[in-house]
């Protein structure tokens, strides 16, 4: 009798946070459409799609370290998910931009990018995070090989902090929003770093289940 395939546990989980990840973008949209989004509705529309946008890259980078302090195995299951939300609002962000706020004047929005510092480092995390949306299938991994697309993908490192860093320019005066969201990436990237170094080398890793030379069991 052929075995039973066993079921993954909590099948609910990817398209609960799916739907869940989309719903702020109905919403921008509804309210868009009822006028419901302010005085300045594109400035309220690119405010809401950023901050999504850095809020789905951080919970991406949280899934590793939440499983290293909890033991908890299904936030990795969430993290391709999680970081191809963050490239999706970010490239809503960035089209709202350049077709609402910009009028499609690709000139201007070139001119502004050079000119404005916060929105060059915005759009440098968004240019960041292209290649990792573009590779984010196991068909990629096979192609590019494990380890070329592990450095590939420490991309998302310098694109999280050039996101935080377009929010406080961006901000310029009440700093304590955005302050939070750089305080979670450090503390995120301070508990990759201490794995890391927790970590053995691969010579020690090898010494430690070598045999050794005169055959004695360790």
């Amino acid at each position: 009798m052929a075995a039973t395939r066993r079921r993954r546990p909590l099948p609910w989980l990817g398209p609960a946070v799916l739907l869940g990840a989309l719903a702020p973008l109905v919403s921008i949209g509804l309210r868009a459409r009822s006028g419901e989004l302010g005085a300045n509705p594109i400035a309220e529309a690119l405010n809401e799609l950023g901050l999504l946008a850095l809020v789905f890259l951080i919970a991406s980078l949280a899934a590793t370290p939440l499983r290293t302090i909890s033991g908890w195995t299904w936030p990795i299951r969430l993290r391709r998910m999680l970081g191809l939300m963050a490239f999706s609002y970010a490239a809503v962000h960035f089209s709202v931009y350049v077709a609402l706020d910009q009028g499609l004047d690709l000139r201007a929005v070139l001119v502004d990018i050079a000119k404005r510092k916060f929105i060059l480092v915005g759009f440098t995390a968004f240019v960041l995070l292209v290649p990792l949306a573009l590779t984010s299938t196991a068909a990629s991994v096979r192609r590019l090989g494990y380890v070329r697309w592990k450095r590939l993908h420490t991309l998302v490192y310098p694109a999280a902090v050039l996101a935080v860093i377009h929010f406080v320019w961006r901000v310029k005066k009440d700093l304590s929003e955005p302050m939070v969201y750089g305080a979670i990436l450090a503390v995120l990237l301070l508990v990759r770093v201490l794995t890391r170094l927790r970590r053995p080398t691969p010579a020690a890793a090898r010494a430690r289940v070598a045999p050794l030379a005169d055959g004695a069991p360790r």
